[in-house]
């Protein structure tokens, strides 16, 4: 009987055993909460959109084109961001673009013409700080700070083909979508005022801007 007894507990507890490792060995592991994404780091892009920009030539103190040099523009940009905390994201930027604006104009009267030539600008760019509000993969920014530009002046006259390096200031806001950790895209408003330029035979040269633009990065 004590033999029974003996065999009947020892199976009893070797049963248990084998539940309680099946219950260890079964139990699922927890997965790792995936890393909260920052917009902290370098990147680098390209970009597009129109130009809505205003010139004003003058020359001897008479204005000979006061009108629109509209295009578009074609570039690409890179900066870097800084995300100390859980919203704010702070950074610096640098674009360069090409503009196709090229205007002819015809300066006199209406009776007598007086100048026939063209004028625009071919490239511009900026070097900007940026700053704004992050909710989650979503930032709303806002952007200044240096605008460059290459304006050119082709008039009648001895071979008078000029050109310039403008630099003004620019501001403007957007908003960018991380779509994942690496690929963002964003739309952008800026303003620029370029200023003006002196050239040679008493000529002003001078321009304005308004410009929508839409950008894919990469960020590194």
């Amino acid at each position: 009987m004590k033999t029974i007894l003996l065999a009947s507990t020892f199976l009893l507890a070797a049963s248990g055993a084998a539940l309680a490792a099946d219950a260890v060995l079964t139990e699922r592991i927890p997965e790792p909460a995936p890393a909260a994404f920052t917009w902290t780091g370098a990147y680098i892009g390209v970009q597009g959109g129109y130009a809505w920009t205003h010139g004003q030539l003058d020359i001897n103190q008479e204005t000979y084109f006061d009108g629109n040099l509209n295009g578009a523009l074609l570039g690409a940009h890179a900066g870097y961001n800084w995300q100390p905390g859980d919203n704010f994201v702070g950074g610096i930027e640098v674009d360069v673009e090409h503009v196709w604006n090229t205007r002819d104009f015809v300066g006199g009267d209406g009776v007598e013409t007086h100048v026939a030539g063209d004028i625009g600008t071919d490239w511009q760019g900026s070097a900007r700080l940026r700053g704004g509000y992050a909710v989650e993969r979503t930032l709303f920014f806002a952007t200044g700070g240096v605008a460059m530009a290459h304006g050119f002046l082709n008039l009648p006259g001895p071979d008078y083909h000029q050109s310039k390096t403008f630099v003004g200031w620019t501001a403007g806001a957007g908003i960018e979508h991380a779509f994942t950790d690496h690929w963002t895209g964003r739309l952008e408003y800026r303003y620029a005022d370029f200023g003006s330029q002196s050239f040679p035979q008493d000529v002003v040269f001078g321009f304005k801007q308004h410009s929508l633009r839409a950008g894919i990065s990469y960020k590194f």
